[in-house]
C-alpha cells in the first residue's frame, strides 16, 4: 500500500511538471536569418519538454525594439545591439542584455538572369557598385572581367534589398563598408539603409520572392532561402583573392579566429575575415537575453533551452545550411547563460 502511495505521488509530480511546462510558452522576435534553424529548434525542444514558443520573424530591428520596449521574453538579431541601445534597454528594463551567438550564417548574393546558372563570380567593389546603382547592366565590363567565361546579357540589373530592420543587411552593409570606401561614406553599415537603388522586400522571404520573380534580379538572403528556393547564389572573392561559395565550412573559415578574439560582450563581425578559405559574408546570430528576468518559470526555461541549443542544438546546424558554433565559443556562451538571474536569483 505504502509502495502504491509512494508511485502515486511520483506520478502525479511528473504530470503536474508536464502539465506546467505545456503551459509555459517563451515569446521572442526578431531575426529572419536564422528562422529556419529555430523553427527547428522550438519544434523538437518543444517534443522534449513541452514548453512552447512563440517566435516573430520580423527583422532584426523589430526583435531589437520588442527587447528594449520589454514586450518579448527575448530578442534574436544578426547585427549586435549598440552602445546606446544597450544603454536603453538597460534604463528602461532595468538590466543588462546579454548577447548569445547560437550559429553561424551566411549572407548570399542570389541572382535570377535568363542563361546564367550557377557559377557567376563577383567581388566586394563590383557588388558595391551595383548596389550603389553605379553598374546598371548585366554586361558591364566590370562584371565581365570576372565572368570570362560567361555570355552575359544586355539585360537592366534589378537591385533587390530589405525593406525592414535586418540583420541580414548588418551583415552585408557591415561587409560592403569595409571592402568599399564610397560605400562607407555614402549608405554605411546598419540594420537600416537608406539605400541609393532598388526594391525593397519583406524579410529574408520577401528579397528571395521578389529575385525570384524578376528576371535580371539581385538580391541578398541568408543562404537557407536561396536553397530552400532554389535561386542561383554568386561565389565572392575574400580577402585572399580567392572565389569561394557560402557552405558550412567556409563560414567556419570565416569564424576561424573568432574565439580568440572574441570580446567580452559577445559582439563580434567576421565580415571580410582573413583566410584562404573564408567566405567573406559572413556573421553571427544572436539570441537577446534579459540578464534579469521577472518571471521565473520563464527565466528557468529559457536558461535549460539555452543549454540546449549549446549541445544537441548545434547538431541540427549544417544540415540547415548553418555553421555550428566553434567549441571556445560554446563555452564563452555557457559562461553568459550562467549570469541569468530570475528576480535575483541565480538559475539552479
Amino acid at each position: 500500500m505504502k509502495f502504491q502511495k509512494i508511485i502515486s505521488a511520483l506520478f502525479l509530480t511528473v504530470a503536474f511538471s508536464m502539465l506546467t511546462h505545456a503551459q509555459l510558452q517563451l515569446n521572442g522576435a526578431g531575426a529572419t536569418f536564422p528562422y529556419v534553424i529555430y523553427s527547428k529548434w522550438f519544434d523538437e525542444y518543444k517534443k522534449e519538454t513541452g514548453v512552447q514558443f512563440n517566435y516573430q520573424s520580423i527583422g532584426s530591428g523589430g526583435g531589437i525594439k520588442q527587447v528594449i520596449e520589454g514586450t518579448v521574453d527575448f530578442g534574436a538579431s544578426d547585427g549586435p545591439m549598440t552602445d546606446q541601445q544597450l544603454a536603453d534597454a538597460q534604463k528602461k528594463q532595468g538590466t543588462t542584455i546579454l548577447h548569445i551567438p547560437t550559429v553561424m550564417g551566411a549572407d548570399v548574393v542570389c541572382y535570377n538572369v535568363s542563361g546564367i546558372s550557377k557559377g557567376l563570380n563577383l567581388d566586394g567593389e563590383t557588388l558595391s557598385n551595383i548596389f550603389l546603382g553605379k553598374i546598371i547592366k548585366w554586361n558591364d565590363g566590370r562584371i565581365k572581367k570576372l565572368n570570362p567565361k560567361i555570355n552575359l546579357p544586355n539585360k537592366s540589373i534589378v537591385v533587390a534589398h530589405r525593406s525592414d530592420g535586418s540583420g541580414t543587411t548588418f551583415i552585408f552593409t557591415d561587409y560592403l563598408t569595409k571592402v568599399s570606401k564610397e560605400w562607407e561614406t555614402k549608405v554605411g553599415k546598419g540594420t537600416s539603409v537608406n539605400w541609393p537603388v532598388g526594391l525593397g522586400g519583406k524579410g529574408n522571404e520577401g528579397v528571395a520572392g521578389l529575385v525570384k520573380q524578376m528576371d535580371g534580379a539581385i538580391g541578398y538572403v541568408e543562404l537557407a532561402y536561396a536553397v530552400q528556393n532554389k535561386i542561383h547564389y554568386a561565389a565572392m572573392k575574400n580577402k585572399s583573392g580567392n572565389f569561394v561559395e557560402a557552405e558550412f565550412a567556409s563560414v567556419s573559415a570565416a569564424a576561424e579566429g573568432a574565439s580568440k578574439n572574441m570580446p567580452e560582450d559577445l559582439r563580434v563581425s567576421i565580415t571580410d575575415a582573413d583566410g584562404k578559405d573564408a567566405y567573406p559574408i559572413s556573421g553571427f546570430t544572436w539570441l537577446l537575453v534579459y540578464q534579469n528576468m521577472k518571471n521565473e518559470a520563464k527565466a528557468n526555461a529559457l536558461v535549460k533551452f539555452l543549454k540546449w541549443s549549446m549541445k544537441k542544438g548545434q547538431t541540427y546546424a549544417s544540415g540547415l545550411y548553418y555553421a555550428p558554433l566553434p567549441k571556445a565559443v560554446v563555452k564563452m556562451c555557457e559562461k553568459k547563460i550562467d549570469l541569468i538571474t530570475a528576480n535575483g536569483k541565480k538559475i539552479k
